[in-house]
């Protein structure tokens, strides 16, 4: 049985610092004085030197409506030929029962990708205008 060889520089020894001059010794590799030589030095984040920070140098205006807006789930007319049987209804309870909409807060939004043959009814669920057709088309019906 061959033996397995690791590469060559597949590991590489940990640099221990501030052990002498044979390794990274006298600075430990933090460059010589100054704030971040120091043990606790550095700056906070978005500090800029006692300058007045950008978040605090950009006018905050207005309103966003963002945290209200709703995000439908896109289910495709080809999902529902897939998963559904001719004559049933098709509404947020069934969507998640057949693992098409997931998430307790999701709503659905039925859209035209794909063709559907069978007369399903819609109940409770917005459809884009081309889907809304073709499930008439098809002899389904939207309440």
């Amino acid at each position: 049985m061959p033996q397995i060889v690791k590469p060559l520089g597949a590991t590489k020894k940990k640099t221990i610092v501030g052990r002498g001059a044979s390794s990274k010794g006298r600075a430990c590799g933090r460059g010589h004085d100054g704030q971040n030589s120091r043990s606790g030095g550095g700056v906070r984040l978005g500090f800029e030197g006692g300058q007045m920070p950008l978040y605090r140098r950009v006018a905050r205006r207005g309103f966003s409506n963002s945290p209200f807006k709703k995000e439908y789930e896109a289910i495709n007319l080809k999902d529902l030929e897939v998963s559904y049987e001719a004559g049933e209804v098709v509404n947020e309870a069934s969507l998640k029962e057949k693992g098409l909409l997931k998430g307790h807060e999701a709503i659905a939004k039925i859209l035209s990708v794909g063709e559907l043959s069978k007369a399903l009814t819609i109940e409770g669920i917005k459809c884009s205008a081309t889907a809304a057709e073709k499930i008439k088309a098809a002899g389904g019906e939207i309440k």
